[in-house]
């Protein structure tokens, strides 16, 4: 159970990663989120380089929230899904903005979702909700543990549900992270807090 001081502390965007046994997960969490809730949400999806088309409509399909793919210098705007685009890195800049690159990869993955964790980290600092889904490498352990650092709400989903759980226990091997939930239980904390909110 999350505790009432995570829940009525003022956070200001929530990024999620992820990568195999992840999309429905990811799917369920859209679905659940009603559109009014006013964070920016900045999501990190391991996925095909060559496939540029067709994800954000899948993921769109029962979200209640818009989803884009952000181009480079892009301002972030409150209650957003922005999309990390294929083959590109996306990192939160200072200043209100997203930047891309096309930087080697990191964890054999680009997009990497260290660097949008770590960027986010240390722009949102204590203000940023992290949220690492099931994944097959450990990508996203050493971002959560830049966002623990700055003092930011640390979440994995619950090691037995996820569907490959390297990801998850990667982060939970090197970080003391806040809450290990299943998604039904992360949907329920981003409900609470959208509540707190309006």
């Amino acid at each position: 159970m999350v505790k009432e001081t995570h829940l009525i502390s003022k956070y200001k965007a929530v990024v999620i990663g992820g990568s195999a046994g992840s999309f429905q997960p990811m799917v369920q969490i859209l679905s659940s989120i009603p559109r009014e809730f006013p964070l920016p949400i900045f999501l990190c999806l391991h996925r095909l380089k060559h496939v540029r088309h067709g994800f954000v409509e899948a993921l769109s399909i029962k979200s209640q929230k818009e989803i884009i793919e952000p181009t480079d210098k892009e301002s972030i705007k409150k209650g957003i899904v922005y999309l990390a685009p294929a083959n590109y890195h996306m990192a939160v800049e200072l200043g209100n903005s997203i930047s891309l690159n096309t930087e080697e990869l990191i964890n054999n993955s680009r997009p990497a979702i260290d660097i949008t964790f770590e960027s986010a980290a240390y722009v949102y600092r204590d203000k940023l909700i992290g949220i690492l889904l099931s994944g097959a490498n450990k990508d996203g352990a050493v971002g959560m543990q830049k966002i623990k650092y700055r003092k930011g709400l640390t979440i994995i989903q619950d090691i037995e549900e996820s569907m490959i759980n390297a990801m998850p226990m990667a982060a939970k091997n090197i970080v003391d992270i806040d809450y290990e939930l299943k998604v039904d239980e992360i949907i329920e904390f981003l409900l609470k807090l959208n509540k707190i909110y309006q």
